[in-house]
């Protein structure tokens, strides 16, 4: 089962690595989540809009800033483009305010049968089997996600809290930090990154 485990937190560390190569939950218990009611984006050119918002991300020169361009960035993320993936997300949000995982995991089981493509399908039920501590199927689903969107720095702050969980300090550092790249304002971030590297790496002299 450790073996297995490794294997799955590699294999999602290996996605980010790979992308972060190519040129382009915030509570500590919880995946970092989608804001409740982001503003709809503005542009109808998905791909090209959120390549400009994730520029514009990177630069932002205050938290303020980046906490609305970070916004704009889930709205696109979160926006689905059918009626059907809709209903049953909306079922899914009120299948976790109700506490009822179970039913939440069955419902995204079917958004990402029905539309894989759609990466919130695969982050949100990462971020339900986390809450149900189905560490492996969460890193799974990680894995789906970053290698979609390896910006998506939801899922990379989500791999980095499960990697520091068992003990993977060193590789935790690296996610955040990759984190960090595609967000400097993130919130949390800086003082695990702090904290961590002065865990792995040692206090300056």
């Amino acid at each position: 089962m450790r073996a297995r485990f490794r294997h799955l937190l590699f294999g999602a560390l290996a996605a980010v690595l790979v992308a972060a190569a190519v040129p382009a939950f915030a509570q500590p218990n919880r995946l970092l989540e989608p804001p409740k009611g982001p503003p709809p984006p503005a542009r109808s050119d998905k791909s090209h809009n959120i390549d400009f918002l994730f520029q514009a991300l990177k630069a932002a020169p205050d938290e303020t800033t980046a906490k609305a361009i970070a916004d704009r960035i889930w709205s696109l993320w979160l926006a689905s483009g059918g009626d059907t993936t809709n209903l049953l997300m909306s079922r899914v949000r009120t299948a976790i305010e109700a506490k009822e995982l179970d039913l939440a995991v069955q419902l995204l089981d079917s958004v990402v049968e029905f539309k894989p493509e759609y990466i919130e399908g695969w982050d949100q039920r990462a971020t339900v089997y986390y809450l149900k501590k189905d560490f492996e199927r969460a890193l799974t689903d990680l894995a789906q996600v970053l290698s979609r969107e390896p910006r998506h720095f939801g899922a990379l702050f989500g791999l980095g809290i499960i990697m520091q969980e068992f003990g993977e300090d060193k590789r935790a550092l690296e996610v955040y930090r990759r984190a960090l790249a595609i967000d400097p304002h993130m919130q949390r971030v800086p003082d695990l990154v702090k904290t961590l590297s002065e865990k792995v790496e040692g206090r300056d002299i």
